[in-house]
């Protein structure tokens, strides 16, 4: 299995971008060129639910949709989901992304580290691996901060 990750420090605590991440309502207006919709079309978010993102034209050209089983929660910190849909499901498998929030030390009411990791398998030798994704969440990421000035 192969993998990739990468990391943004935000000037929000943890626990409020795990919140926004989790909130289908606040996460479709983040960024909607990134992000224009997400909605659990099975379950409320906990272990087994299926979340679609449709995403936006910043990178459809790469990636239009995808369908997420949630494998685990850990409350406030991190979710870990499998793509079981969608563009990336056609180039990788397994193709099973992580998503955790943690309190920068020091500043722990109002900074933390947003990090994607993704674990995966090529469904062919000439696919690459996923960079451009893991591009796009990070940039996504970062909107997290101007979102939730805005907000204010």
């Amino acid at each position: 299995m192969q993998s990739l990750k990468g990391e943004v420090e935000l000037n929000i605590g943890a626990q409020r971008a795990w919140e926004m991440y989790r909130d289908n309502d606040v996460i479709s207006n983040i960024n909607p060129q990134m992000l224009s919709l997400a909605k659990y079309i099975q379950g409320d978010g906990s272990p087994g639910s299926l979340r679609l993102f449709q995403l936006g034209p910043a990178v459809e050209s790469y990636v239009k949709e995808s369908t997420e089983k949630i494998e685990k929660v850990e409350p406030g910190r991190s979710v870990t989901y499998r793509v079981i849909g969608g563009d990336l499901r056609d180039k990788y498998d397994p193709y099973r992304v992580t998503f955790s929030f943690i309190p920068l030390k020091g500043h722990e009411s109002h900074k933390c580290i947003a990090e994607w990791k993704v674990e995966f398998e090529p469904l062919s030798p000439s696919t690459p691996p996923p960079e451009q994704a893991r591009d796009a969440a990070l940039g996504f990421l970062r909107s997290f901060d101007k979102f939730e000035l805005s907000s204010y």
